[in-house]
């Protein structure tokens, strides 16, 4: 890892951090996806999906042994409680497969996570950057992207951080309000800000 530059990149749900994601890795930055992770965690290893199903109900499973994503989703998502409960299970699995990728890795990298500060990963990261935006813009995306109800997208953002939580922790702020091409200039300079630091 001390070959590796690692940028932690997070957000509020809705704020646009995928899109900034993008335009890092069409930089030459490596991106790493905590979700993409999480993702292959779950088809992978019996031992984490066991575990979240003993917390959040044997139903969250399919028939088929998938699991029912948008049910999990919409129970860690009921309370702050149970989004850290769901964390202090997969966190650990996460954890452990992004550092076996960052040995494999050199240069710029960027760990895309939305829980960074939920999993401690920020502590081995040596840039961050959040992902902002006012609520109802979030609200509005969340319900767009995940065909949720306005109520279950208010549930959504009351379970995370606040905007003044990131800011207080982040070295750099993106702000994306709705104006995507005043979002990507913002996010390609801070981008040759930090490439030009590298250098």
């Amino acid at each position: 890892m001390t070959r590796v530059k690692l940028i932690g990149l997070t957000g509020q749900s809705g704020a646009g951090k995928s899109t900034a994601a993008e335009l890092f890795e069409e930089n030459g930055m490596t991106v790493i996806n905590a979700d993409a992770l999480v993702a292959e965690i779950y088809e992978s290893s019996p031992a984490c999906l066991k575990s979240v199903a003993a917390s959040f109900g044997a139903d969250i499973i399919n028939p088929d042994g998938t699991l029912n994503r948008q049910l999990l989703a919409r129970r860690a998502f009921e309370s702050k409680d149970n989004t850290a409960l769901l964390g202090a299970i997969v966190h650990p699995f996460v954890i452990a497969e992004t550092l076996k990728i960052l040995k494999t890795l050199s240069g710029t990298v960027v760990f895309d996570a939305p829980q960074l500060f939920e999993s401690n990963m920020d502590a081995v990261c040596d840039v961050i950057v959040s992902v902002t935006a006012d609520e109802g813009v979030r609200a509005g995306r969340i319900i767009e992207r995940d065909g949720l109800t306005r109520e279950q997208a208010r549930e959504r953002i009351s379970a995370q951080h606040s905007e003044e939580f990131f800011r207080s922790h982040s070295d750099y702020i993106l702000e994306n309000n709705g104006n995507i091409l005043r979002f990507k200039a913002q996010t390609s300079a801070l981008i040759e800000k930090i490439q030009a630091e590298v250098m």
